[in-house]
């Protein structure tokens, strides 16, 4: 049975990349990047364990409820879930579109997670070498590439400034995501 180690679900927002999308952050990662603004998620531990239906049902309710467009990966570092391919394929399957945040080069991942999403934002965070000129993008060394042509149309999400914004949702956790206000 396919399970994933979630920190967290949020099931609409509009911060997390393009259109309105559902956003799953991962527990753990090897990376831990200096500056990360998500340090919590680097231990190894279990947070949530939820399995593949189970996800997948979140996933489909948030789409009735929400009429969410896609799926965001976030972390921790998601490509350490085993079975993610397979997640994206069925999400796919819904009509709906994923993107892929990852710490690691687009040469270091798997051809079927690679053909599994739709835009992959890939590279590790540099706090020195921030990006102040994209938005949700960290460092100015992260690529977004285009898998698919879902977002080709869309790249200007990431490229117009936008106001500064800020989500909060209560369901049964309080979630704040969005933009970093100084």
């Amino acid at each position: 049975m396919i399970k994933f180690n979630i920190a967290l679900i949020n099931q609409c927002t509009e911060t997390e990349g393009v259109f309105k999308r559902l956003a799953i952050w991962f527990q753990g990662c090897e990376k831990q990047c200096a500056g990360c603004c998500n340090p919590e998620l680097f231990p190894f531990v279990p947070a949530n364990i939820v399995s593949l239906g189970n996800l997948l049902e979140i996933i489909t309710n948030a789409k009735q409820k929400f009429d969410i467009e896609g799926v965001t990966y976030l972390g921790g570092e998601p490509t350490l879930q085993h079975g993610l391919a397979k997640l994206s394929k069925e999400i796919q399957s819904y009509g709906l579109g994923v993107i892929l945040f990852t710490g690691k080069q687009y040469e270091e991942l798997p051809q079927e997670l690679i053909g599994s999403v739709d835009l992959i934002i890939d590279g590790g965070f540099e706090k020195d070498n921030p990006d102040n000129e994209r938005n949700l993008i960290g460092s100015k060394n992260q690529r977004i590439i285009c898998v698919t042509d879902r977002y080709r149309d869309s790249l200007d999400w990431f490229y117009v400034p936008r106001p500064k914004r800020e989500e909060i949702n209560v369901t049964e956790n309080l979630v704040i995501t969005g933009d970093v206000i100084i």
